[in-house]
Formats: C-alpha cells, structure tokens, sequence
C-alpha cells in the first residue's frame, strides 16, 4: 500500500494530545501561554495535541500540575503500549512481525533489528540524525530487544531467513569490540534450525539487491507483505504485483549470497576461529 493511500492511525498519542487540549481549554489557557509556562515552544504544545509527538512522562506530569489534571495525562502516557512508543513508521513492520509465519530480510547497512545485540542496537540509534537523547535511546533499544521475542515462538515456530552485505561486518559501530560480540552472536543465531543466515561478499559482481534493503513477510492468513524503509520514507506494501517482483529479486539474492554454510565460515574467520 502506497502511504499516500493508507489511512490515518490513531494511536494513543491522539488521544493523549485530545486530552491535553480539552484540559487546556477547560484551564482557559492558551497555546502560547502554556508553551510559556513549560518553557516549550508553542508549535511543540500544538504537536502534542495534535498526537504527532509523543508527550513525555517528565513533561506530562508537569502539564498535570499545571492544569490541576490530578495525574490523569502521567497515567495515559505511563498506559501507552510498547509498539506506540516506536517511530509511526515502524509501527506498520512490527504489528505484522511479531505474528509473520515467514520472515525473509535483506540489508545493506547494519544488521537487522531481529539480529542485533544490545550493544550493538545502541550504537545503531546513537548514529542517527538529530540525535536521540538518552531516555529515547535506551527506550528505543528496549523495545527492539522485546521484538526478538519472535525467535523464542514455538507455535507456529516462524521461518526466518536474512542475507547481509558482507561489509556490514567490517563496520565498527562502537569499536571492534561491540562488533566482535555482534558477529559472535550472529554466529550463534546461524545454527537456530529455522534461521538462515547468508552473506553477500562485497566482491559480487552481479547483485539483484542495489535497489536497497527490503522485508518480506508471510501473515497467518497467508497474505504476502513487503516493508521498504528509506531516509525519510518507509512503506508497507501489500500489493500483490509488487510484493511478487519484490519476492523474485530476494530469490535471485538468496542464489547470489554465500551459502548459509558458507556464510558460518565467513563469520568464522572473522573471528579467528577454524
């Protein structure tokens, strides 16, 4: 589905900002003037109410004493689910990811999220741009260990496969150490019975992938997905057309990688093992 076409998701977030406006208006405070008093710019307050930023428990509990709420916008903020505390655009990939019967990655840049450590994931948000600060960092984080929770399932046990660029391990997000406990558990993952883990050398000449990272996932109700995410753009695809020609170039990649076999060899000598 292409974003211009999807409808809009309300989220707790918008609720939360259409509480905040109602108790403002009830305190007969305007926009400005409560911006004033929390030392916030007023289009920040607008952002907020209008549930496109997310109000955070620090200032939530500020704008109660404020407005003489009791504690009510604490307590909606301290109720908001795991999955809306994620970017808008991730919300889409982890809904169908945590219940995807086939799970099929490719990346060019990092190792993925269902793969990383916590070091690693760290490092990963720490690079972004503009920086997170550190509460939202360390949320972030927590929420994408939670979503390695679909390596744990058992029923139905899900089928995963992911190939990598080559230079990704080559990549020291954080220093050599943080990399060398990636790649260690990278290896340990490529022996999970129902995960495929597969390297694309850097020297490959031909490659199906230059059009970027991609996700394809099978739902419960067999449906076929696709998930694309860019600067500043990410979509979830569910039309059939696309997510077929999006299945025949993960295909073409899967015959161009490294075998799984040999992929373990190559996280192997990275290692300085056998």
């Amino acid at each position: 589905m292409h974003p211009a076409n999807k409808p809009k998701r309300i989220t707790s977030w918008h609720v939360i900002g259409a509480q905040l406006s109602h108790f403002r208006k009830a305190a007969r405070i305007t926009q400005p003037e409560l911006a004033e008093q929390v030392g916030l710019h007023e289009d920040t307050i607008g952002s907020i109410e209008q549930g496109r930023r997310p109000l955070k428990i620090d200032l939530a509990e500020t704008l109660d004493e404020i407005l003489g709420t009791k504690g009510a916008l604490a307590v909606a903020v301290a109720k908001v689910p795991e999955r809306e505390k994620l970017p808008a655009f991730v919300q889409d990939l982890v809904e169908h990811e945590e219940e995807a019967l086939t799970l099929l990655s490719y990346q060019n840049q990092v190792v993925p999220g269902l793969l990383q450590t916590r070091d690693y994931a760290r490092a990963v948000f720490d690079c972004l741009y503009p920086p997170l600060d550190e509460d939202e960092a360390d949320e972030w984080v927590a929420t994408r260990l939670d979503r390695q929770k679909l390596l744990e399932r058992k029923k139905p046990r899900p089928m995963l496969n992911f190939i990598l660029e080559e230079v990704i391990l080559q990549r020291p997000l954080d220093g050599p150490d943080v990399l060398r406990e990636q790649i260690c558990h990278l290896r340990r993952c490529a022996e999970l019975p129902f995960l495929g883990l597969q390297i694309m050398p850097t020297g490959r000449s031909n490659h199906a992938g230059l059009d970027g990272p991609m996700i394809l996932m099978e739902t419960p109700q067999h449906e076929h997905l696709a998930y694309i995410e860019g600067q500043l753009v990410s979509y979830l695809i569910d039309d059939p057309d696309q997510v077929s020609t999006l299945q025949q170039k993960y295909g073409m990649l899967r015959s161009q990688a490294l075998t799984p076999e040999e992929s373990m060899g190559l996280l192997d000598a990275r290692l300085g093992g056998p």
